[in-house]
């Protein structure tokens, strides 16, 4: 990139989660400093990859979010808050967390029903 001001890759999680989640604030700082070719790299496809043309950003996050319960993974909340944010309801976000469960269990169900109450419980935030 030269010369030029770097893109502002935040922005891109902040509008799909509400805010940019610790892990990804530190990746990106690294890079950043480390070789911002290799962020422009990898944020682009992440970008191409996590915006499918083919379906509404809800589906693309609801099928995240299962993706992530199927492998237990913490970071399913960001894809959960990336769905609700996208127009999907608790229902669904229940009925993607029921099908993670046949495949992987309780420990996918009960993390799920933690995430979910979690974001619903959760005073919301001003935009």
């Amino acid at each position: 990139m030269s010369g030029n001001v770097p893109p502002a890759y935040e922005d891109i999680y902040v509008d799909l989660i509400g805010f940019v989640p610790p892990r990804i604030q530190h990746r990106l700082r690294v890079e950043r400093e480390c070789d911002p070719e290799l962020l422009d790299l990898v944020e682009t496809l992440r970008t191409r990859a996590m915006y499918p043309e083919s379906m509404e950003t809800k589906v693309s996050q609801l099928i995240l979010f299962g993706i992530l319960l199927s492998h237990v993974a913490p970071a399913a909340e960001y894809h959960a808050r990336g769905a609700i944010r996208a127009g999907a309801t608790k229902r669904e976000l229940h009925d993607v967390a029921a099908l993670a469960f046949l495949f992987r269990g309780l420990p996918a169900f009960n993390l799920a029903g933690e995430l979910i109450n979690k974001i619903y419980d959760a005073p919301v935030a001003a935009e």
